[in-house]
């Protein structure tokens, strides 16, 4: 296989916001053989790294995996890495995380523990429907995640067009939002990614949040000019939307710059550094919301949200008996 120069690599990754800065934090690796990349894409077995030419497929070194003191030490999306290539057709071994510069981290949705949503973020939209899914306070737990994570929130209220009361809705927004930039708009109009260009460019690595059915992966479509990232419909009957998005990835913008889509957060808990003994089964109630019955069982129903996060890895089984047997335990003895 050909190796490329590291100057060339370099030229690739400017792309995707490489500056001299990371040059001399990857010089150290230099020396090992190593060759810089940034994670673009994140899954169960391996991470997509993006370096010269087409992306790799990536494992973590068995070291890497054991020095890392907690889990949001080992790389994901956003993170800029030291990679040893493959010597053949298997994958690619990541030996090293270089230093972030920003991290937005929440505890686990299934378990006592911090999770690691994005790194080396540098704005964050924040998007947030006006229909009826619509909640202030989960704004309010978005914003202290990015700003804890040393990243810089943009409001996006999304579906105008869906919202009679959207003025009011925006001011809600805003009462919350101090100091932020909001943006009212809906995304499925024409021109409407044009007031966000301005936080994008060859410097810049942009991210979304929200819950399902927000919005991110139109607006992340419009922002690429293509159609990248899968979108659905929300539901007539609650305005909730499905996880289109089932991973985060990353994306170079065409006018410079980066963009990562995200999966739907409704269940967000900001992590404080401190475990509790309790397990958090709100995540499952947050869940519910996108079932296709409002009293699904979530065993055999068709069209379960919270099966769909237990398969996808995002929730754990246990979390779901948890949560069973506590909404049985709240049931009157007389009513069961």
């Amino acid at each position: 296989m050909l190796v490329p120069s590291v100057q060339e690599i370099a030229l690739k990754l400017s792309a995707l916001c490489w500056d001299k800065r990371r040059q001399a934090d990857f010089a150290p690796h230099a020396a090992d053989g190593l060759l810089p990349g940034r994670v673009v894409g994140e899954h169960r077995t391996h991470h997509q790294v993006a370096i010269e030419g087409p992306e790799v497929s990536a494992t973590l070194a068995g070291r890497l995996r054991n020095a890392a003191a907690q889990v949001t030490d080992l790389p994901g999306v956003g993170d800029f890495v030291a990679l040893r290539p493959s010597a053949g057709d298997g994958h690619s071994t990541i030996e090293a995380v270089l230093p972030r510069t920003s991290a937005l981290v929440r505890k686990a949705s299934s378990e006592q523990r911090p999770q690691l949503i994005a790194a080396n973020v540098d704005i964050v939209f924040v998007v947030m429907a006006l229909d009826g899914d619509f909640n202030p306070a989960r704004l309010e737990r978005y914003l202290t995640l990015i700003k804890a994570g040393g990243a810089r929130p943009v409001v996006i209220a999304n579906k105008t067009d869906k919202a009679p009361d959207a003025k009011a809705k925006v001011a809600a927004l805003a009462d919350i939002a101090i100091d932020c930039p909001i943006h009212a708009m809906s995304a499925r109009a024409p021109g409407a990614a044009e007031v966000l260009h301005q936080y994008c460019d060859a410097a810049t690595t942009v991210a979304l949040i929200g819950s399902s059915g927000a919005g991110k992966s139109t607006l992340t479509n419009l922002l690429l000019e293509r159609a990248a990232q899968k979108t659905g419909d929300v539901r007539g009957h609650d305005d909730r939307g499905r996880h289109t998005t089932t991973h985060r990835q990353m994306f170079v913008l065409p006018r410079g710059g980066a963009i990562m889509d995200t999966p739907g957060m409704r269940g967000l808990e900001v992590w404080t550094g401190e475990e509790s003994t309790e397990p958090d089964v709100s995540v499952i109630d947050e869940l519910a919301l996108s079932c296709r019955f409002r009293n699904c069982g979530h065993s055999t129903e068709p069209g379960c949200a919270v099966r769909a996060a237990v398969e996808r890895g995002e929730v754990a089984p246990e979390l779901v008996a948890r949560h069973a047997a506590k909404r049985a335990a709240a049931v009157p003895r007389w009513a069961r």
